[in-house]
């Protein structure tokens, strides 16, 4: 199936590893032009050399802190130089620290949401004048399974990840007149660095080792096991393509049927 990505221009945030990466890689395999930025400009620039490994494909490599207003913007306008334009914005970040309410003060909060919403308001802002000059033009941001059903230990995540939702579903009724489709996707529990982490917290608490916690956590999935970033990379390029074109203001789960809720 041909998803029409050819030459369309793309920046994917936090794409250095993990599920940002993964989903820069298949952008760049379905042929579109494909920018990646993350803090460090010399791991962005590793990973785009291995991108261009594997398609033929050149990514542009930048540098950019999304949780830093400034930073962030000026990432998408270096994308959008770079490139020539912008079509797809992929409003990805790290994850918060783990916890529980009472061992967060107030400093945490304010991390997470620079990191997870602000992050996304800000990159959003800069792309828009952007996007608007394109007849594709198609936002992505990337949440959790945690915003239908909350995760132990993972308070701030739960929370405003939650927030990012109804940033995406009110801007898919402003924008969407205007021709731009706004989406979220909802990973669960993929094989990445930052799951790895969780888990070995988790051991740590218990006195276990991380292959046991893992293994305790895919027993709560009805496939029965963890997802690989390109299982997630392949569902997210398909909605920011125009083969999903109809689709828009979606919350699509990719989290191998954990979420108990029948809607």
């Amino acid at each position: 199936m041909d998803l029409g990505l050819t030459d369309l221009k793309v920046l994917v945030t936090a794409a250095s590893r993990g599920l940002g990466a993964a989903t820069a890689r298949r952008f760049s395999q379905e042929g579109a032009r494909v920018a990646i930025c993350s803090r460090s400009l010399a791991h962005s620039q590793q990973t785009a050399d291995a991108i261009q490994a594997v398609t033929g494909r050149a990514v542009l490599a930048l540098e950019g802190d999304v949780s830093d207003p400034a930073s962030a913007e000026n990432a998408v306008e270096q994308a959008a130089q770079g490139l020539g334009g912008l079509d797809i914005l992929v409003t990805n970040a790290g994850g918060p620290p783990s916890g529980p309410f009472d061992a967060l003060d107030l400093a945490a909060w304010e991390d997470a949401a620079r990191l997870n919403l602000f992050s996304a308001v800000s990159l959003i802002r800069a792309a828009l004048p952007h996007l608007r000059q394109s007849p594709r033009a198609t936002i992505l941001t990337v949440t959790s399974y945690a915003v239908k059903q909350p995760i132990p230990n993972l308070m701030l995540s739960n929370s405003i990840r939650l927030a990012v939702i109804g940033l995406t579903k009110s801007l898919a009724n402003e924008l969407g007149p205007q021709g731009i489709r706004v989406n979220s996707i909802l990973p669960g529990w993929t094989r990445t660095e930052r799951v790895e982490d969780i888990m070995r917290a988790r051991a740590k608490a218990s006195g276990t080792d991380m292959e046991a916690e893992i293994a305790a956590q895919v027993a709560s999935i009805p496939l029965q096991r963890m997802a690989g970033p390109e299982e997630f990379a392949n569902v997210a390029v398909f909605l920011c393509s125009p083969a999903a074109s109809y689709v828009h203001g979606a919350m699509i789960p990719v989290d191998g049927g954990i979420i108990m809720a029948s809607l």
